[in-house]
């Protein structure tokens, strides 16, 4: 059978347990890690992650500030936009009415214009019907006094003599044309 002293014996020897120097060495080691790593590598830990949060949020604050900024200037375009257009509205009624405005100026010109010309043409067609009248009067006058100083056989070389024949013949001229005139109308 197995005795006690034969499992202390067996223990010394148990690779499964470590020896005692073992684990004062052991737990001296942990704890020079452990200190180590808390007074050395948590501090620079911990400063790189919260030098990676301060960048995450100054990023995600710059994000939103650029992206407020973005919507405001994108308002403002709009704004402008929306005021262009109103602006070119506003233009393309004005120039309308201009080119109305510019119509009915040059209408009214034409229509001045074409009033003169009529009237200087008015003016020169009675002008020229004067004349022809005129004309014919005097040459009605001659052919009248040559016929009737051969009807009549004496002179009519008398001036004023000749005017007042012509004058009496043209009277009963137009007598007659509006004696005929006034028959065809009846």
């Amino acid at each position: 059978m197995i005795t006690a002293a034969s499992l202390l014996a067996a223990e010394g020897n148990n690779p499964l347990i470590p020896h005692t120097y073992e684990l004062v060495v052991g737990i001296f080691s942990f704890a020079v890690v452990v200190l180590v790593v808390g007074k050395m590598l948590v501090p620079r830990i911990q400063k790189t992650l919260e030098e990676r949060t301060e960048a995450i949020e100054g990023g995600l604050k710059r994000a939103e500030s650029a992206q407020a900024e973005a919507e405001q200037t994108l308002e403002q375009y709009r704004s402008q936009l929306a005021e262009a257009r109103h602006e070119a509205a506003r233009l393309r009624e004005q120039a309308r009415e201009q080119g109305a405005q510019i119509i009915a100026e040059m209408r009214e010109q034409a229509q001045v214009e074409a009033r003169r010309i009529t009237e200087s043409a008015q003016a020169q067609i009675e002008a020229e019907r004067q004349q022809a009248l005129t004309r014919l009067r005097a040459e009605v006058g001659e052919l009248a006094v040559e016929l009737a100083s051969r009807v009549v056989g004496e002179s009519l070389e008398d001036e004023a003599r000749q005017r007042r024949t012509v004058d009496r013949f043209l009277e009963e001229l137009e007598e007659r044309t509006r004696t005929q005139a006034g028959e065809q109308v009846s």
